[in-house]
Order: structure tokens, then C-alpha cells, then sequence
């Protein structure tokens, strides 16, 4: 039916919008994370941490990086419902993915 189709294209729009909204999520994750890093930066720092726990700036990037890797999780299952959807060959469906993906950029 119509009312269902209409249905379908716009629920494919929002999804294609949460996905570019949590591509972005996980830019500002990035750039927090980097920022969370002490300035002088070793391999041996990393691979050892101090007795007695791990410093703050180590559990705030690692705090980000486990945020980041969810925000990952959930854009990958995003884009796969979206890729699903549009492999159904169906041109309203490619079309509110295409829009979707826009107005999720641009907003």
C-alpha cells in the first residue's frame, strides 16, 4: 500500500540520518580521545602502566575508545540495515537513503 511504502522510505531516511549522526559521534570521540593523551607519548607508557592503578588521562582515553568502538558497532549495523534495504531494488527505498544520508550530513 501507499501508507506502507511511505512508511518504509521514511523509516530508511531516519536510519540513514542516525548513521551519519553517529559517524559524527565517533569523529568528536576521536578528537576527545586524542586530546585525552598525555603530551609526551611512549610505547612503554602504553604497554606498561604505573603500579597502582592507571592515570587519569589513560582511563579517559580508554573511556573514549570503548565509547568509540560501540558508536562503531552501531554504525556498522546501521549501515548494513541501509545497504539490506536498498539491495531490495526498490527506487522510493534507494531514494529516502539517499535523502536520508543528505539531510543526516547536512544537519
Amino acid at each position: 500500500s501507499r501508507a506502507g511504502m511511505a512508511l518504509s522510505v521514511l523509516v530508511i531516511l531516519l536510519l540513514a540520518m542516525l548513521y551519519e549522526a553517529i559517524k559524527m559521534g565517533k569523529a568528536v570521540l576521536l578528537r576527545r580521545a586524542l586530546l585525552a593523551l598525555p603530551r609526551s607519548l611512549s610505547r612503554e607508557l602504553l604497554a606498561e602502566p604505573e603500579e597502582g592503578g592507571t592515570g587519569p588521562a589513560q582511563g579517559r582515553w580508554f573511556r573514549y575508545h570503548i565509547g568509540q568502538t560501540l558508536f562503531h558497532v552501531v554504525q556498522v549495523v546501521l549501515g548494513y540495515m541501509v545497504m539490506l534495504a536498498v539491495m531490495s531494488y526498490n527506487a522510493w527505498i534507494f531514494l529516502g537513503a539517499i535523502a536520508g544520508s543528505t539531510l543526516g550530513y547536512f544537519v
